[in-house]
């Protein structure tokens, strides 16, 4: 992806709404799969095999100038624009420098159209006897959760896991922006000139999505209160919730603010932080929870008939502008949910609440449960990904799926295949490897 130049500040303070722009790095990919590719092009065609392991070496670092800041100069929310992962900053008095992060080491590519991508086909557990061993004990495990007595309900909650999960084989890890929707890069221009679209009707379009989707958050999703409230997972403050019933609750009369700047304390509001200040914060998050469940395959409930109808002229619009690059990124992340072992999850590196109203207008809430989604802006990928291996367990096979370099480098950490998605044909190459299971 492009990297935006600085903006100036603005007096509208947001949260960042963009996905990561990190430098790209190498494609973990088949071999023969390339941005000149064709399309149609198919990963089973007849190219012959090669036996040699090919490292990734035509990296090409992108110029910042591509774009000019004339072009955002009147730009709403400069928050979007925030200062990449990997750009040096200045650290504070009598704090270390902290060393730049390197080009990490070229990846070893998969082997070509005939071979598996360093994974067992999906669903093979015959020619795998340590994916039969796992598979056994995934059953044993099971059976001995069935036979434990109740557990501590005072315990802070973990992520939300089903019975399900211990039946996994392959978990993909997704980003959002310029993976599955493309947003970020409507903004800032470069995508209009990487494709050679109008500027103006791009970046146009990009703020009329960016609009409607603070108005959801703030509107329906709290995003008032919850800005300064941020958190990981929907499930990270329910252990403060009580569970009073909400339904003739007043969230505006209650007190609760979220800021920290707000001294005006009274002894209803309770101290930020405290106990009764917890519990409304995770009223909220409840009752965020209980509104993208009602509304994640039907978001024009939550507009108004012209907010609606504006909504869906805006996704078409996008969607040209685009060349179907949602729709193209949809047939893979359906043809995984439609496999009962397999399961998708979202970590972007836009806060909670802006990203579920984004999810919700895109069309994805029926793609990704709530329990499935993770904000990294806290904490970052790498730490997500933490979280969702001790969710899943080690026996699960994970495939990073992402544009930027952030989720590149924590999936080298943690060991896991990366698919990297820069253009149209990556997309259709990930759904061609899907299909053969290959992944």
């Amino acid at each position: 992806m492009e990297e935006p130049q600085d903006l100036p500040e603005q007096p509208v303070k947001k949260a960042k709404m963009q996905e990561s722009r990190e430098q790209s790095l190498s494609h973990v990919s088949n071999a023969e799969v390339s941005d000149e590719k064709p399309e149609s092009s198919s990963l089973g065609s007849n190219l012959p095999m090669s036996s040699e392991i090919m490292t990734c070496t035509d990296y090409i670092p992108r110029s910042s100038n591509d774009y000019t800041s004339q072009m955002y100069s009147a730009k709403p929310y400069a928050h979007i624009l925030s200062v990449p992962v990997s750009e040096t900053m200045s650290p504070y008095p009598g704090q270390p420098q902290y060393q730049a992060l390197q080009q990490s080491q070229p990846y070893t590519i998969y082997p070509q159209t005939t071979q598996t991508y360093g994974l067992p086909p999906f669903g093979d557990a015959s020619t795998n006897p340590s994916l039969s061993r796992a598979t056994a004990s995934k059953e044993l495990d099971e059976q001995a959760r069935k036979n434990i007595p109740g557990k501590n309900r005072g315990k802070r909650k973990a992520d939300t896991s089903s019975s399900q999960d211990s039946e996994l084989e392959r978990v993909f890890l997704w980003d959002l922006d310029e993976t599955i929707i493309i947003f970020h890069s409507l903004l800032t221009g470069s995508y209009a000139q990487k494709y050679g679209k109008d500027p103006t009707i791009v970046i146009g379009s990009g703020l009329s999505m960016e609009e409607m989707i603070f108005e959801v958050a703030d509107t329906h999703l709290f995003f008032n209160d919850l800005e300064e409230c941020d958190q990981v997972h929907i499930e990270d403050v329910a252990s403060d919730d009580n569970g009073q019933d909400l339904s003739n609750y007043n969230f505006s009369t209650d007190g609760f603010s979220g800021s920290a700047s707000n001294t005006n304390h009274s002894s209803s509001v309770g101290v930020q932080g405290g106990v009764d200040w917890m519990r409304k914060l995770a009223f909220r998050y409840r009752r965020v929870r209980e509104i993208y469940d009602k509304y994640k395959t039907n978001v024009g409930g939550l507009l108004s008939p012209q907010k609606r109808e504006a909504l869906q002229r805006l996704r078409t619009d996008i969607e040209v502008l685009t060349d179907s690059w949602l729709e193209t990124a949809l047939k893979s992340l359906l043809l995984i949910q439609s496999r009962k072992n397999c399961e998708n999850i979202l970590i972007t590196t836009t806060q909670l609440v802006p990203a579920l109203a984004k999810v919700l207008l895109y069309g994805l809430g029926e793609v990704f449960p709530i329990e499935n989604i993770y904000s990294a802006t806290k904490i970052g990928k790498e730490s997500c990904f933490e979280r969702i291996v001790s969710r899943f367990g080690k026996k699960v096979t994970y495939v990073v799926i992402g544009d930027g370099r952030d989720e590149e480098v924590a999936a080298k950490q943690h060991n896991m295949p990366f698919w990297r998605i820069t253009n149209h044909a990556d997309l259709v190459s990930l759904h061609q490897a899907l299909e053969l299971d290959f992944l």
